[in-house]
């Protein structure tokens, strides 16, 4: 049985730039507009089987632009590139804040391992 952890804090940055999630159990996570828009758990990023999982390139400079709640389970993020499919439950969220590391590094890894840059293509 999982422990449902449920957010006590939710603050986008003023820069729009990052995320602040802290949750009852003490954990607070500052997670990169970046991090968020390439870990989406929309379709269009993680398709619908591991194999079908999109690297997204070119995502360093976006901005977070709408915070939406969805019920009381999970907020939808609008992102300026206008993708905002993805729904981001509370145990999604603190899943992302406790792997940043080993999640962000695979991340990195696969652009490199593909060629592909965090750089908006010109």
């Amino acid at each position: 049985m999982t422990t449902e952890r449920w957010p006590t804090e939710l603050r986008l940055a003023k820069d729009r730039r990052s995320l602040r999630v802290a949750f009852d159990d003490g954990a607070a996570f500052d997670l990169p507009a970046e991090y968020l828009r390439v870990t989406s758990p929309s379709a269009e990023v993680q398709g619908h089987s591991p194999s079908e999982r999109k690297t997204v390139p070119g995502k360093r400079d976006v901005e977070i632009i709408g915070v939406e709640p969805v019920g009381n389970y999970a907020v939808k993020l609008v992102f300026d590139d206008l993708h905002d499919t993805g729904i981001y439950g509370w145990g999604y969220l603190y899943e992302l804040g406790a792997g940043y590391g080993q999640k962000w590094q695979a991340y990195l890894d696969e652009l490199s391992a593909k060629g592909l840059s965090r750089e908006k293509a010109r």
